[in-house]
């Protein structure tokens, strides 16, 4: 399985000028819609060509301005999330655990850069083994098992937790909080 490792944390120092830049872009191309519109409405609409620009950027903004993550949700294209687990760590990193309904799973960490890991799972009564992991190149190795923990009250915002595990000798796993769980309907 191959690994997607968006930027590996080297670069990651660039994703905010770049942010800016395409923020500037942005705006330029707002401005130069405005401005085509000026002309066609000064020359009362006559060039076809000014039209078809001013149509065809005007298109473009408002897609960007409604759906800036695609048009397309490529996570919903590799299957329906069974569960959902995540924690937020240290200078608001973020992991994100998704077991999928074809036994594959992605963990996707956002700190200073994007790490995503792909494999397979096996579920076994409250255990998930992870199988076919492809790890990133800053990663030597993955969990080899998690355990499933329900919530005790029902008053939480959380379903329960999943701890995962590097060897049946680790005593303290990785914790992630559940926030969806139908692995068992």
């Amino acid at each position: 399985m191959n690994t997607i490792s968006l930027w590996d944390g080297k670069l990651g120092f660039l994703a905010f000028p770049l942010f800016l830049l395409l923020v500037v872009v942005y705006l330029i191309l707002a401005v130069l819609v405005f401005r085509q519109l000026f002309f066609a409405i000064r020359e009362k609409f006559k060039d076809k060509q000014r039209l078809g620009v001013i149509g065809a950027l005007t298109i473009v903004l408002t897609l960007i301005l409604l759906k800036p993550n695609g048009l397309i949700d490529f996570d919903k294209l590799q299957g329906e999330d069974l569960l959902v687990a995540e924690r937020e760590g240290a200078a608001n990193c973020m992991t994100t655990l998704k077991l999928k309904e074809n036994n594959t799973f992605t963990e996707r960490s956002v700190c200073f850069g994007v790490t995503e890991i792909k494999g397979n799972y096996e579920l076994k009564g409250d255990t998930v083994f992870f199988r076919n992991v492809g790890v990133s190149r800053n990663k030597k190795s993955y969990y080899k098992f998690a355990v499933i923990y329900k919530s005790k009250t029902n008053k939480i915002k959380y379903l329960g937790d999943i701890v995962l595990y590097d060897n049946a000798k680790h005593k303290t796993g990785n914790e992630l909080w559940i926030t969806k769980n139908e692995l068992t309907k």
